[in-house]
């Protein structure tokens, strides 16, 4: 299996402002790179290829040995291939005719994450469990002390660093990850995801929707209100973005603690888990009314979108996925068709449908 292990990094105040100076070059290695490849499509009509960027790599670290020559090639090499994978993303979409959304550059604000290869290729891992001393090696930067709360299992493949607000995190991608079955229980359970409780289960439990999002809107709306009064380019305007980002970060926390709590309570008591396979991206679409009645009910089905992300269904079902797989768990997805019914019927009819599909597949 492969797995991905994320702990807070603890840098000191010049090692933070070193991992901000390499996060910026590589987000400036990103953008040149997107505007190397548009003008020379709309100048010659000529198709640039990470093959070619990578080759030009070398050249432009020499061209500027205080900037981009001072950081792994390794790392600026996955920022390419990063670039690369938006453009094969744009194809794909075109492909199957739907909005493209052609690769955008990237504003400082959207830019928060770097990648090395862990291959002593300007990173390394030096993982030493529950113990403080436990470090990660970034060409650049130096040795940044790691807070390791739990151990890494696999073989550390990738490093990345992404930055949330104020905070540095280190994610280890690590394969051959091993199971950690759990014993079997002999029951199963249909689970129906909602807003008026996060989770009904076909034994009639609810378990309650926290509403993080809902709990901190105040705090938001207060502080996207002083950020709107800030002048643009002040210290001013600064800290209060960083507020705002840090108010978003917190949420984002507590709905993934959730969500890791909520998955290992089902994993942990059931051998065979069935949900309805989701498709929330289509759900939460924005309403635009009709024809016939432009712009009706867009307000009532704006809070429902709203409601639905705050949930955070979609970031249980994809860590209530790796619980199971690494439990040795079942996990089922069915249609959603004819399992729209209240709360403790609809986990029913989800269970039954998929108990069925599972006899059908044994059968076959």
């Amino acid at each position: 299996m492969r797995r991905s292990f994320r702990f807070l990094l603890r840098p000191t105040a010049r090692q933070a402002g070193t991992l901000a100076a390499c996060l910026e070059d590589h987000r400036q290695l990103y953008n040149a790179a997107l505007e190397h490849r548009r003008t020379a499509y709309r100048a010659a009509g000529v198709t640039v290829r990470y093959g070619d960027q990578s080759a030009e790599l070398k050249e432009v670290r020499r061209a500027d040995p205080g900037g981009q020559g001072r950081w792994s090639a390794g790392s600026q090499q996955q920022t390419l291939r990063r670039l690369e994978r938006a453009f094969a993303a744009f194809f794909r979409r075109v492909k199957d005719g739907r909005c493209p959304g052609y690769p955008r550059f990237k504003g400082r604000g959207r830019f928060d994450t770097i990648e090395w290869p862990a291959r002593k290729n300007g990173a390394c891992w030096d993982s030493r469990p529950h113990e403080p001393a436990t470090r990660v090696y970034l060409l650049g930067v130096g040795h940044v002390r790691v807070h390791q709360h739990r151990p890494v299992a696999g073989t550390v493949k990738t490093i990345s660093v992404k930055r949330e607000g104020a905070r540095w995190f280190v994610i280890l991608s690590c394969e051959d990850v091993p199971a950690q079955p759990l014993p079997a229980t002999g029951a199963a359970v249909g689970v129906d995801l909602g807003v008026a409780s996060l989770v009904t289960t076909s034994g009639g439990k609810h378990l309650a929707n926290p509403r993080h999002l809902r709990s901190a809107a105040d705090r938001l709306a207060a502080a996207q209100r002083d950020l709107a009064r800030c002048e643009r380019g002040s210290n001013r305007r600064r800290r209060a973005v960083r507020r705002v980002a840090a108010l978003h970060a917190r949420v984002r926390r507590q709905r993934l603690d959730t969500a890791h709590k909520t998955a290992l309570r089902l994993v942990r008591d059931h051998d065979v888990i069935v949900h309805e396979d989701l498709r929330i991206a289509n759900m939460i679409r924005s309403a635009s009314g009709t024809i016939d009645e432009p712009g009706r009910r867009v307000a009532a089905k704006s809070g429902l979108n709203r409601s639905i992300l705050d949930a955070g269904w979609g970031v249980i079902l994809t860590v209530l996925a790796h619980k199971a797989e690494s439990a040795g768990r079942e996990l089922i997805a069915v249609n959603p068709a004819n399992t729209s019914h209240a709360d403790v019927n609809a986990a029913i009819n989800i269970l039954r449908a998929g108990l069925a599909l599972r006899e059908a597949a044994e059968a076959a």
